[in-house]
C-alpha cells in the first residue's frame, strides 16, 4: 500500500518536471530564441569538420601532482 503510493508519487513528480521543463525550455515561456550557432547547419558543418580534420596536435602527456598541485611533462625513455 506504502509502495504504490511512493511510486506513484515519483512517476508523478517526474512528470510534472518533464513538463515544467519542456515548456520553459522548448515553448521559449520566457521568452528568447535558438542561438543561430545551433539552429545554423553551415555552422554545424563547419565545425563538425574542424573537430574531425587530422592530424590533431597536442603538447606531450602531463602528470599532475594532486598534493602541490605541479604540472610535470611526462619524458619518454
Amino acid at each position: 500500500m506504502t509502495a504504490g503510493y511512493i511510486a506513484g508519487s515519483l512517476v508523478g513528480s517526474f512528470a510534472i518536471a518533464y513538463l515544467c521543463d519542456t515548456f520553459v525550455s522548448d515553448k521559449k515561456a520566457f521568452g528568447g530564441s535558438i542561438p543561430k550557432t545551433v539552429s545554423d547547419k553551415e555552422w554545424w558543418q563547419a565545425t563538425d569538420s574542424k573537430f574531425q580534420a587530422w592530424p590533431r596536435t597536442a603538447g606531450p602527456p602531463v602528470i599532475m601532482n594532486p598534493i602541490s598541485r605541479q604540472n610535470f611533462i611526462v619524458k619518454s625513455t
